[in-house]
């Protein structure tokens, strides 16, 4: 079991960056795939990005490539996304998910999730 918690989210406008990071609880953070996903209203909630346990693999959803960057540090069992030139359709509830497998690539395959952060983007 495993629990997400968010943080860093807000108001930002068209251009900006954000940094979210998500703190897990327990010993076995380092073994899990790690994720982000967005929802925004009337939408599915979408993939984002995912790292590998080990940080050596990352995955991007290609309207977010060249612009956010996930990591994370297995020391602090923390998960960050760096999300820079932001647009007003980055606007969204961002959730932080944990799979017991090697794929995230869709929310269905994730097996823990956080409460989520809002951020948005004006114009």
């Amino acid at each position: 079991q495993v629990q997400l918690v968010e943080s860093g989210g807000g108001l930002v406008q068209a251009g900006g960056s954000l940094r979210l990071s998500c703190a897990a609880s327990g010993r076995t953070f380092s073994s899990y795939t790690m994720g982000w996903f967005r929802q925004a209203p009337g939408k599915e909630r979408a993939f984002v990005a995912a790292i590998s346990w080990s940080g050596g693999s990352t995955y991007y959803a290609d309207s977010v490539k060249g612009r956010f960057t996930i990591s994370r540090d297995n020391a602090k069992n923390t998960v960050y996304l760096q999300m820079n030139i932001l647009k007003p359709e980055d606007t969204a509830v961002y959730y932080c998910a944990a799979s017991h497998g090697s794929r995230l690539s869709n929310q269905y395959e994730a097996d823990y999730w956080g409460q989520g952060t809002q951020v948005t983007v004006s114009s």
